[in-house]
């Protein structure tokens, strides 16, 4: 028999709130978690990625929490926080916001989400007026703390969301600071993909008797198993037109592709929109507001490909990503991991493809190995491989391109003169190609000569070079500057 949240305890005005969006039944990590974090306990949660860790600790963050309207409220400090999050990046407070604001709706709980790359103003105003639960990054978080405008010292909860990620970043010593200037008391909860040593002792050192949930016996390996995974060796020049084909597939609707650097993305989504994509980057050299609409088109369908770098993309929970592509080989198994489990989220299926260029064979070997999956040798394929079009259901003679390329237009005159075509440019002469060929014309007959005033246009100032050359529509053009 399906249990319901309303089964685990959960309070009705936010069961009513999750059933208003047809959330009425809890994942396995949710109800696992629910049962232990209600009472308070400390735990470690450990799942798969787009298990819907979220709402298995936002919903007792937002039960323990109390509302302004309450009249246990009376007793708080005015305005003070009573529940921290702490996210390894911007995209990820936020999707973690939306969903408690979603689910705390009808509570009244004020959530807050503080990041970096954007102003102060706002988020100090907001903590000025009073906030019931903040969801942050570790660096803004410290940021607002030391400047004394974000008190920590009655938090309830403190939950570390993707901490294996945190470590990766570098964010650990920051959380620990930010653990330091919480009670003793509260209850604290951590949620990770992995579990590496760093992580292990975090635990230890600021949590009271954990209790463990692993929503997945040992013996499951990492990945999603509802993604179809699709390992291939492909030439770094094919690779646009493969992806372009793949976008075409029966079963695409909405894509992200990951690249490892900043620059790749970019000239991956230009290539995309050039083939007629509707395509947009995510990476660190947007700006924070261009990051976030580009976010919310993708959740709104108005764009259909997302190409991203794993920072930018950490913490992406979109539904319906029906592809996930790899446009080079993650650097180990946990980005693996993360990158693929943007598709086949809560229950959905999806694609998961890897390219893996000849030198980082190795790379995907040791990968392989350590998720134990059934690739070790990835299939040679082009964007021509009768494989690519019985795998991902592609129709034959399906091309990487679904607009024509734009023709070039003809070139400008650049001079000062006018306009290049019928009015020509200077002295009533064609366009540049003209001249161009003019001048090379004149070389050829005038030998050494012209080479000598070519060189001497290079080197001397723009009086000489008028004195020196023998143009009368360049002197005219010069003595009128």
């Amino acid at each position: 028999m399906t249990t319901t949240f309303r089964e685990l305890g959960v309070l009705p005005e936010i069961c009513d709130a999750l059933e208003r969006a047809g959330i009425v039944n809890p994942f396995p990590i949710q109800e696992m978690t629910l049962s232990v974090a209600l009472m308070g306990t400390d735990l470690i949660g450990q799942a798969r990625t787009g298990t819907g860790k979220t709402l298995a600790f936002g919903i007792p963050v937002l039960q323990r929490s109390v509302a302004a309207h309450d009249p246990d409220y009376v007793e708080l400090p005015q305005g003070k926080p009573q529940a921290l999050i702490v996210a390894p990046t911007r995209e990820l407070a936020l999707q973690v916001s939306k969903d408690l604001q979603l689910a705390g709706k009808d509570r009244g709980i004020r959530v807050l989400t503080v990041y970096g790359g954007v102003g102060y103003e706002p988020q100090l105003e907001a903590l000025e007026t009073g906030v019931d639960v903040v969801v942050g990054t570790p660096g803004r978080l410290i940021d607002l703390a030391n400047r004394r405008a974000l008190d920590l010292s009655h938090c309830k909860s403190v939950v570390l969301d993707e901490a294996d990620e945190m470590l990766d970043l570098g964010f650990l010593p920051d959380v620990e600071k930010l653990l330091s200037k919480t009670p003793e008391t509260r209850q604290t909860m951590l949620f990770s993909a992995t579990m590496p040593a760093a992580i292990i002792a975090l635990a230890r050192t600021h949590m009271r008797h954990p209790m463990n949930i692993r929503a997945e016996s040992s013996a499951d390996n990492q990945t999603v198993p509802a993604t179809a995974q699709f390992i291939y060796q492909a030439h770094d020049l094919d690779k646009p037109e493969i992806i372009g084909r793949v976008l075409q597939a029966d079963d695409a609707d909405k894509v992200i592709v990951f690249t490892r650097t900043k620059r790749q993305a970019q000239r991956i989504a230009d290539d995309l929109s050039e083939r007629g994509f509707n395509a947009s980057p995510l990476h660190g050299d947007m700006a924070q507001v261009a990051r976030e609409k580009a976010l919310t088109r993708f959740r709104e369908d108005k764009i259909k490909v997302l190409v991203a770098t794993d920072v930018a993309a950490r913490g992406i929970d979109v539904a319906g990503v029906s592809h996930v592509i790899n446009y080079t080989c993650p650097e180990d198994d946990k980005t693996y991991v993360h990158r693929i489990g943007r598709t086949g989220r809560a229950g959905a299926t999806g694609v998961a493809i890897t390219f893996v260029d000849w030198a980082d064979l190795t790379r995907w070997k040791v990968i392989n190995k350590t998720l134990e999956l059934p690739f070790e040798e990835p299939q040679e394929t082009y964007s021509t491989s009768e494989h690519l079009y019985t795998d991902l259901g592609i129709a034959p003679g399906t091309k990487g391109r679904i607009k024509d390329p734009e023709p070039q237009a003809p070139r400008a005159d650049s001079g000062r003169g006018g306009r290049s075509g019928d009015r020509g440019g200077r002295g009533g002469q064609g366009g540049r190609s003209d001249r161009a060929a003019s001048t090379e014309t004149s070389g050829e007959k005038s030998g050494q000569k012209s080479n000598r005033n070519r060189r001497r246009r290079r080197t001397r100032s723009g009086e000489q070079v008028a004195a020196a050359s023998t143009e009368k529509p360049t002197q005219k053009a010069t003595s009128g500057e």
